[in-house]
């Protein structure tokens, strides 16, 4: 089993490096084998400023949840406790941490108390799904986009 690494405190940087094939491929394993089971709504809030979009999530505690894979740097802003698991595996995060995100992350989350995450970065997009599209090629598996589809 891989040693747990907290990561306490308060308004602490951090930094998620890309990932490579097997890893960002082990998180899609993951992400098919969690399709089968009960699915957990997801609102996202989103938010556009100043040449800034922002995305915001609440997991809840006990929820796992995997992340599209991200093709551009972000700061991701985490809230919360929680498992991120990366290339050297599973990483907790409690409380508040500012993390430079690199292109290339397709990470999966278990919070172990209510998370929220905000991620954000400069984009033009006068639209969701115009900025969503430029983050991410795997945009159908947004949450954001089961929102369009209940509606």
């Amino acid at each position: 089993m891989t040693e747990l690494i907290p990561v306490d405190g308060g308004a602490t940087t951090i930094h998620l490096p890309g990932m490579g094939r097997s890893e960002a491929e082990s998180v899609r394993q993951l992400e098919s084998a969690a399709l089968a089971m009960p699915q957990v709504h997801i609102p996202t809030d989103h938010a556009f400023h100043a040449g800034m979009y922002a995305r915001t999530i609440m997991i809840p505690a006990g929820v796992a949840l995997t992340g599209a894979q991200i093709k551009i740097p972000t700061i991701l802003i985490i809230s919360g406790d929680t498992l991120i698991f990366g290339e050297n595996g599973p990483t907790r995060y409690a409380g508040y941490h500012v993390a430079l995100g690199q292109c290339g992350r397709k990470q999966a989350f278990y919070a172990l108390r209510d998370t929220y995450l905000t991620m954000l970065f400069p984009m033009d997009a006068a639209t969701v799904d115009e900025a969503e599209r430029r983050f991410t090629d795997e945009y159908e598996k947004l949450f954001s986009r089961r929102e369009k589809e209940r509606e």
